[in-house]
């Protein structure tokens, strides 16, 4: 330790000073693309909300659909989903005769899942929104 001189306490300083100038100015540019690309999302996203309101603003003014109803909530619509993916699953594999059991069967089911639901059109959380597209 004696025989090697010290290394200059500028120099240190000088190589320090370089590091933390480009670390700070990588993070600034990390953290501006990030914001870019979360606005940029955040936008996209808007634009589908947009789009969703309005194709369902356009389904409910169809005259044929007011009895169509929507379940509220996502247990209901989940088991609706995959009702009928199941039951031709399994109807797929069974004999022609089966078939018809099956499908009363589903469609019981069904009976039972649409007793809970609501219109889309008189749903409170659309009325809003259909009454400015009445407007």
């Amino acid at each position: 330790l004696m025989q090697v001189p010290a290394i200059q306490q500028k120099r240190t300083v000088a190589f320090l000073n370089q590091f933390v100038v480009h670390t700070v100015q990588f993070l600034n540019r990390f953290s501006t693309v990030c914001e870019e690309k979360l606005s940029a999302l955040s936008l996209r996203i808007q634009q589908i909300e947009t789009t969703l309101n309005i194709l369902d603003a356009k389904l409910s003014s169809i005259p044929g659909l007011e009895d169509v109803k929507c379940d509220v909530s996502i247990a209901n619509v989940n088991s609706v989903t995959n009702g009928p993916v199941v039951q031709a699953a399994e109807t797929a594999g069974s004999p022609p005769s089966g078939q018809n059991n099956t499908q009363e069967e589903g469609l019981q089911k069904t009976e039972v899942v649409t007793e809970n639901v609501t219109t889309v059109a008189k749903d409170p959380r659309y009325a809003r929104y259909l009454k400015m597209v009445q407007v």
